[in-house]
């Protein structure tokens, strides 16, 4: 499918320091491997007219997936040649909010809803086959989402008291059919009120525990998945961690997408002493491309996010697009 042409002008602005300095830190899962550089890309990457995008991954390579507030519909295409086509066609009253891509499995994960009712969905990433759809009973806001071990965790943003949803898989990443389990966020974390969006972005940290960031109260957390029990994740430096939408997460670095407020991608540096993750202010990816960015995702040494748009007249038919930023 030919995609419309995007903003290409761009404007760099660094933040405090100009790069990320080396980690001391050493994290050897393979999940967490910096990816290499690859040149030339475009500034930025058009997505079609009316789309409504809010989710964005990609895997492999510089393949990448953007779902639909518009009608559901997942367009994957390559990052570096700008090409795209539809992997999952749109339905009446489907959205998609957060998606994440499983190396494992090569199933592209997304959360949602259809009405009012809370989905998720493990989408084929080649042929986009619906592989498994698992209804969320009394879901609110389902809205990001990561697959890590033997389970897909998916942040329900509105639900009052502030829970997770977890979505059993097999050791190795497969969908089980089995139904999904709330887990309630307790300890230090701040409830909502069922209205503004609370827990939002939320991806895995190499101990097994999940991070989370609060659109609302601000911050970012550590949650045991087994207790739900969230510890604050101390930030030093910066102007902090407010209006946060998507993570990523890169070895000991932590991208946090801020739409709400301020166009940028602030860049975090994390440490950890025992059990207990501190995270250190390292600047921040900005563009004069970008519009609301919602999401971001990794691919071909490059940052990659999607500008959701949110508030633009017209929005039906409004032009939407990739901005590419640098990840060092």
């Amino acid at each position: 499918m030919d995609t419309p042409s995007a903003p290409t002008r761009r404007l760099l602005l660094t933040g405090a320091a100009a790069s990320i300095v080396a980690s001391s830190l050493s994290l050897a899962s393979p999940s967490f491997a910096r990816p290499r550089r690859a040149v030339p890309a475009p500034e930025t990457v058009a997505l079609p007219d009316g789309i409504r995008p809010e989710g964005i991954t990609s895997g492999p390579g510089t393949r990448f997936y953007v779902g639909s507030l518009a009608d559901g519909r997942i367009v994957a295409g390559d990052l570096l040649t700008g090409s795209s086509s539809t992997l999952l066609a749109g339905s009446a009253g489907r959205q998609l909010r957060g998606l994440y891509w499983d190396s494992r499995t090569n199933l592209v994960w997304a959360a949602g809803n259809v009405g009012a009712d809370g989905y998720v969905w493990a989408v084929d990433g080649t042929t986009g086959a619906v592989v498994q759809e698992t209804l969320v009973e009394g879901a609110k806001f389902l809205n990001d989402l990561v697959a890590v071990g033997d389970s897909v965790w998916v942040t329900d943003s509105r639900f009052t008291p502030d829970r997770l949803v977890r979505v059993p898989l097999t050791s190795t990443g497969a969908p089980t059919g089995a139904t999904p389990i709330p887990v309630a966020l307790g300890g230090a974390w701040p409830q909502g009120n069922g209205t503004a969006i609370s827990a939002n972005g939320i991806r895995a940290l190499p101990d097994g525990s999940l991070i989370l960031n609060n659109s609302s109260a601000g911050g970012l957390w550590q949650v045991d998945p087994a207790s739900g029990v969230a510890t604050e994740i101390a930030v030093k430096g910066g102007p902090g961690i407010t209006g946060g939408d998507g993570l990523v997460i890169d070895g000991s670095t932590l991208y946090n997408v801020r739409g709400s407020g301020q166009n940028e991608v602030s860049v975090l540096l994390l440490t950890r002493t025992g059990s207990t993750w501190a995270a250190a202010w390292r600047g921040a990816r900005s563009d004069e491309t970008l519009d609301v960015p919602s999401t971001a995702t990794l691919a071909g040494g490059w940052l990659w996010a999607v500008n959701a748009r949110f508030g633009v007249a017209s929005p039906g038919t409004a032009s939407y697009w990739i901005t590419r930023l640098p990840a060092r």
